[in-house]
């Protein structure tokens, strides 16, 4: 007997902590269980010859937004090879509106519904005692087994209920062979459920928040630490909602540190206390990196959707933490949303991008199953996909063309802000515009009119394209803004060619090799603009009479931004 567990997840550098926690959980039957691991960029017919290949006796889906059109596809495909072997699906993107999809897609034998552990374990009991004997007793039928959705072979909808929320303290560690996760981040939950009730999302309908036993997650914390690994994710959805549950984790953390792994929490930047804070403040830099869903500061919407948010204690805290420069910040706003259209959304990105968080996730409502905007759509009049993510495509207050130029902001958001490439350059333009939303409004519209969207850009190209589009708005300040281009290029890395833009260097390359002592991995460049510290900038930098000499040494980066230390030189001098 042979089940097969299978994840097909958005990017090679994910993993899928759903399907190692279901086998870990079935441990009596897990030399019976295997794992296959995909993502949505492999093609059908590699994912679909690799489970064939693999003569699973069961086939298991874990099924989310992003990939379940492909495993449809895929598992329909199998079917028609393999009818006889029986097909289940779980996950969020099934564990709504069950007989629905059951009776759209037959070729699925069931659904678990909810959290699996448990029905997949008892579902493996199941099977194998089908394969030991020809008759299976009543009570060993699949209608005893809770949090099961299928047809019976009447068609009849059959729900065998659903189970109590599970003991976290009970599912075992999954990461026990770190060779299966080299070079991938690492996902890890110390709880679940959530104190909110936020409208637009699933974490709301959780009846409990539960929380695993603390010397287990040192154990395992201490492990991670241990192997080296990169970079842990933690899933709980509100981290910081248990004040000592939060504080005894990041001080652990901190007293075991090695310099390397850093971790991940998605918290509500509200409730961080005043010691936390001041804790935070002395940690290791690049140590932790706290993602904040804000998701908008318009009044009306934050009540409408249900969200609990001191809107004034968000901005202290973010700009509290800022000013250490020692944790990576990541806000997240929502396009999208009852109540809010084009001028509140675009106040919202406003207020948010001015607090100048390392990366502004921006973000378009789905209307998840199950979720309390799924149930009351048509009332916002909100208008979205009919496939998965069901991203939104208008509302009552936000129309169509609205939505298209909120993309165009978020793709020039994507790349010349969350990028971190063009840090200095995006700093200067921004004092040419009323607002950065208009700004990146404005270069999104340039993108457009040039047909830029539809190509593949480099590094050194998007900054052509940059200063064309500065040259059209103010070409008076031109040289400003190339310096600043020359400067973010050198800022990341040792460029092999020269940029177009960039002056010769012909005049001070002897001056380069004298105080360039490691070779490549430092580069010497002149400038006549002295370049802002601050990273909002109101002013453009006058034109110096004499120049400057920035040594960059990419030995030396930064642990939030990555950027080379960069430290000016006096030509006079021997050395630097």
């Amino acid at each position: 007997m042979k089940l097969l567990l299978t994840a097909v997840n958005a990017k090679y550098i994910h993993s899928n902590l759903a399907v190692y926690s279901l086998r870990a959980y079935a441990k009596e039957y897990r030399s019976q269980i295997e794992l296959a691991e995909y993502t949505i960029n492999h093609r059908q017919e590699y994912i679909l010859s690799g489970i064939y290949k693999s003569r699973p006796d069961i086939l298991c889906f874990s099924c989310y937004i992003w990939n379940l059109d492909l495993v449809l596809s895929v598992a329909e495909e199998f079917h028609k090879l393999c009818p006889e072997v029986p097909i289940w699906m779980g996950g969020p993107e099934v564990s709504y509106e069950t007989e629905a999809f059951l009776r759209e897609h037959p070729f699925v034998t069931g659904v678990m519904v909810g959290e699996g552990e448990q029905s997949f374990s008892e579902l493996c009991e199941y099977y194998v005692n089908e394969e030991r004997r020809d008759g299976i007793k009543a009570e060993e039928r699949p209608e005893t087994i809770k949090g099961l959705a299928f047809l019976d072979e009447d068609g009849h909808m059959v729900f065998t209920g659903e189970r109590e929320p599970i003991d976290m303290s009970t599912i075992p560690f999954c990461y026990e062979n770190m060779e299966d996760f080299k070079n991938r981040i690492i996902y890890y939950e110390s709880s679940r459920g959530c104190p909110f009730r936020c409208s637009y999302c699933l974490s709301s309908i959780e009846k409990k928040l539960r929380f695993r036993d603390m010397e287990l997650v040192k154990r395992e914390l201490a492990f991670f630490i241990e192997k080296e690994v990169p970079q842990v994710k933690f899933v709980d959805r509100t981290f910081n909602c248990d004040h000592k549950h939060a504080m005894e984790i990041w001080k652990f953390i901190r007293e075991h540190d090695r310099g390397i792994t850093n971790f991940h929490f998605e918290i509500a930047a509200d409730l961080l206390t005043d010691e936390e804070i001041a804790f935070i403040s002395g940690l290791r830099p690049g140590l932790i990196q706290l993602e904040i869903g804000v998701q908008t500061t318009h009044p009306e919407t934050i009540t409408e959707i249900h969200r609990k948010m001191d809107l004034t204690r968000v901005k202290q805290v973010v700009r509290e933490i800022k000013k250490n420069k020692n944790v990576h910040q990541h806000l997240d706003l929502i396009a999208g949303l009852p109540y809010e259209d084009y001028e509140t959304f675009q106040k919202s990105f406003d207020e948010i991008y001015a607090l100048k968080p390392e990366q502004l996730q921006l973000g378009f409502l789905k209307v998840l199953k199950g979720s309390f905007l799924f149930e009351h759509a048509k009332e916002y009049g909100i208008v979205y996909g009919s496939r998965p993510p069901y991203e939104v495509l208008k509302t009552a207050w936000l129309d169509y063309d609205a939505v298209l130029k909120i993309k165009q902001v978020e793709e020039m958001l994507e790349v010349y802000y969350n990028s971190r490439q063009y840090p200095m350059s995006i700093r200067l333009l921004e004092t040419r515009f009323e607002s950065a939303f208009a700004m990146f409004a404005a270069l999104g519209t340039y993108y457009e009119k040039h047909g830029y969207f539809s190509m593949s850009h480099s590094r050194i190209r998007r900054l052509e394209i940059l200063l064309a589009f500065a040259e059209e708005i103010d070409g008076e300040h031109l040289d400003v803004l190339k310096e600043a281009a020359v400067y973010d290029i050198y800022s990341r890395e040792n460029a092999k060619s020269r940029p177009a833009f960039a002056e010769d260097r012909t005049e001070y390359k002897e001056l380069a090799h004298r105080f360039c002592k490691k070779g490549k991995l430092q580069h010497l460049e002149r400038f006549y603009y002295i370049m802002p510290e601050e990273e909002t900038v109101k002013e453009l930098p006058e034109r110096q009479k004499e120049p400057c000499y920035l040594l960059f040494d990419y030995e030396k980066r930064d642990a939030l931004n990555h950027q080379a230390e960069i430290h000016p030189v006096d030509p006079k001098k021997e050395e630097a």
